[in-house]
């Protein structure tokens, strides 16, 4: 019994929700939620999606966006579902400097996501400062992409450098929020951190 049990303790509400709902990850009620509360992405927008595997960011946003929005996804690993006409993904690394790639990512997005997450060691130090290096990219593609009142959603580990990101996303949006969605794991570190209205 103790042996099932443990088995399927990801197995959850979320979880079963999202396989039902054909998202390939519970993570998209996440984004469902800071979408209900804050209302940042709407029809026609373009939106750029960093970490997008495996793909639930992606779909959920393409829905909101519409045929008439667009909605670009990079990661260094592979999306193998199924995207509408109005998704293109990008296998890169995020942190290359790649001319090409970064001409055809392109600029003037209206929202930027960012879930991702690092590799995780079990080194809670380690990998907080992994996750910060990863907030920072992910802050800086907003300064450079990011269209004028634009807004920005990103996902980072609680520790020593929350603080420092935090303040370097107030200083660069009108609007600055913290949240953590009821559907993220209650043992989870994570928590994301909003960015309304790009100066």
């Amino acid at each position: 019994m103790n042996r099932q049990k443990s088995k399927n303790k990801w197995n959850d509400h979320y979880s079963q929700k999202a396989k039902k709902e054909n998202y390939p990850a519970r993570s998209v009620f996440k984004l469902q939620e800071i979408q209900e509360k804050f209302r940042l992405m709407k029809k026609g927008d373009r939106i750029l999606d960093l970490g997008c595997s495996p793909g639930s960011w992606l779909l959920y946003a393409a829905e909101v966006a519409g045929k008439s929005g667009e909605v670009v996804g990079i990661d260094i690993k592979d999306v193998s579902i199924n995207v509408p006409p109005n998704v293109k993904i990008h296998k890169e690394d995020i942190f290359s400097d790649d001319d090409e790639f970064s001409l055809s990512i392109g600029a003037g997005y209206n929202v930027i996501l960012s879930d991702m997450a690092p590799d995780t060691t079990g080194n809670k130090f380690v990998d907080t400062a992994r996750s910060y290096a990863l907030c920072e990219q992910a802050l800086e593609y907003s300064k450079e992409r990011l269209a004028p009142g634009g807004s920005f959603v990103c996902k980072i580990f609680q520790g020593e450098d929350f603080k420092a990101f935090s303040e370097s996303v107030r200083s660069s949006f009108k609007k600055h929020k913290i949240y953590k969605p009821k559907s993220s794991r209650k043992a989870s570190k994570e928590i994301f951190i909003i960015g309304i209205g790009k100066r």
